[in-house]
């Protein structure tokens, strides 16, 4: 006997009185729910996966969602999620691939973490009236600087200083390669990100020669696949980013379904159309920390010394130890990506199960470079699961110099996180190659929206800061004291070293 029919994950409902059979549900839903017959329209709740796309078309709001209207028998072990997933692989005998980011409900550490203020003895700052600092600078920093008086008094630097990238707010924008999301969706960021100065990463999927006027915002990437690497890419990025792994999927390579691979993304990833874009586990030249400073000292010849380099690694039980030994591979910063970043497509089991949170890996790096004495030789960016301007100022006192942020991008351009990006036929024209749903995606309207998240995620950081008594982000960086605990175990307090409320 086969397993039959399993119950719906969604209920959709049509309000027959509100609606007007204007089909604008029909021609919206790219998942197939909904269909005009006789002039009426029908529905098949068992293809939604909750996008909201006939939600926000419907003129009349005829339409309701109910999520798990009838459901398995309540398991403490044999939860839904588990159930669900042995009767996909029963009926495929085939891995399960997810998108987006970690969906099982662990605890946000950001949630138990709050932020300290300034009261009477040390006064609070405000930002409206007194200048605060958030310009940012990755890259190397000198241990001390040589100065030479001349005899006209003038005072001169003669230390060679390496390039940074100059930020005027520490958060970027992550690598969401073209392929996994649209070009609509790429420029949308590539706008936003010149508008408010600061940068976003290409991806692993090359550089569309239409971003080629924003070049001066983006820092590509090269990872195991090298799709889309040459000279020309390199040369036209403002830093160049080497991707080791990645929170949504530690330990295993990139995945893009050939069914994202169409005659545009082919030429720009340089594979055939059609194809899955499957990148290695490993960098088949990179085995020891040797082996990459070779990497990246090559990538830097290649540019002449002139762009700064960053090594991507996925959060997991020993980032510091390897942190430790990229800041001496001559990399000039550290991305450290947690188990909740977000991703195109992964098998569900790694992205459910494998990695640690970036909150306790960026403390555990932050506390090795100092104890070490090389701190200032590397900078550290935190990517995965930063959801609001409090995870930026708490991750920046946590030891991050500044953030990539992914999915909370996204949402700003529509997204909704209905976790079925691998598919290709998002609603939003965002994780799809298809032409009539790309087109759904203004950049211009995108761009705006981006930039706004970004412009107001930055304004209230401010306000944090001065609430705290802090007019740089410099002072902000590693400055625990500003950070409190709430309900955390001895032993995570101990990897934050971070204080309990009221101590």
């Amino acid at each position: 006997m086969s397993i039959g029919t399993v119950p719906m994950k969604f209920r959709v409902k049509i309000d027959s009185e509100q609606c007007m059979a204007c089909a604008r549900c029909v021609e919206n839903c790219s998942y197939g729910v909904f269909r005009m017959e006789n002039g009426v329209v029908r529905v098949n709740p068992r293809h939604c996966v909750a996008c909201h796309r006939c939600l926000a078309m419907c003129p009349r709001d005829a339409i309701s969602i109910e999520e798990r209207p009838v459901d398995y028998r309540s398991h403490p072990l044999w939860t839904t999620q588990v159930k669900e997933a042995i009767f996909n692989q029963a009926r495929t005998g085939k891995i399960i691939v997810a998108g987006m980011g970690n969906a099982l409900p662990y605890p946000v550490i950001f949630d138990r973490l709050v932020l300290d203020a300034c009261q009477v003895t040390n006064p609070s700052i405000d930002p409206l009236r007194e200048p605060m600092e958030l310009r940012t600078y990755l890259g190397k920093k000198p241990s001390h600087l040589d100065l030479v008086t001349r005899p006209n008094g003038d005072v001169e630097l003669v230390s060679t200083l390496v390039p940074n990238l100059k930020l005027d707010t520490p958060i970027m924008i992550g690598h969401m390669s073209y392929g996994a999301i649209s070009l609509n969706a790429q420029t949308s960021l590539a706008k936003a990100v010149n508008e408010i100065g600061t940068f976003m990463g290409t991806g692993e999927g090359g550089l569309h020669e239409s971003l080629y006027p924003y070049q001066s915002h983006m820092i590509v990437q090269v990872a195991s696949g090298r799709f889309g690497v040459d000279i020309n890419y390199l040369e036209r990025g403002a830093a160049i980013e080497i991707k080791i792994g990645q929170g949504a999927k530690p330990g295993i390579g990139g995945h893009l379904p050939g069914e994202k691979v169409n005659e545009d993304v082919s030429v720009t990833r340089m594979i055939p159309e059609g194809s899955d874009a499957i990148s290695p586990a490993p960098h088949h030249d990179i085995y020891s920390i040797e082996d990459l400073k070779q990497l990246v000292r090559s990538l830097k010849e290649a540019t002449e010394w002139k762009k700064p380099v960053f090594v991507k690694i996925a959060a997991v039980h020993n980032s510091a130890a390897i942190a430790a030994g990229i800041a001496r591979s001559s990399a000039d910063a550290i991305v450290i990506d947690g188990f909740r970043g977000g991703t195109g497509a992964a098998p569900r089991v790694f992205r459910d199960h494998v990695g640690i949170p970036v909150e306790a890996a960026i403390a555990s790096v932050d506390a090795k470079l100092r104890q070490q004495g090389i701190r200032n030789e590397v900078s550290v960016i935190a990517s995965g699961g930063i959801r609001e301007s409090a995870d930026v100022a708490k991750i920046i006192a946590l030891g991050a110099d500044a953030v990539y942020i992914g999915t909370a991008a996204l949402i700003a351009l529509g997204c909704r996180v209905c976790g079925t990006c691998n598919r290709g036929v998002c609603a939003w024209g965002i994780a799809t190659q298809r032409p009539d749903l790309v087109s759904r995606l203004d950049p211009e309207t995108g761009s705006k929206q981006v930039a706004n998240l970004i412009h107001g995620w930055t304004d209230e950081l401010a306000e944090l800061m001065g609430a705290a008594g802090i007019n740089s982000i410099e002072s902000l960086r590693g400055n625990r004291d500003r950070l409190r605990s709430y309900m955390l175990d001895e032993a995570l307090m101990t990897v934050l070293d971070v204080k309990s409320v009221g101590a």
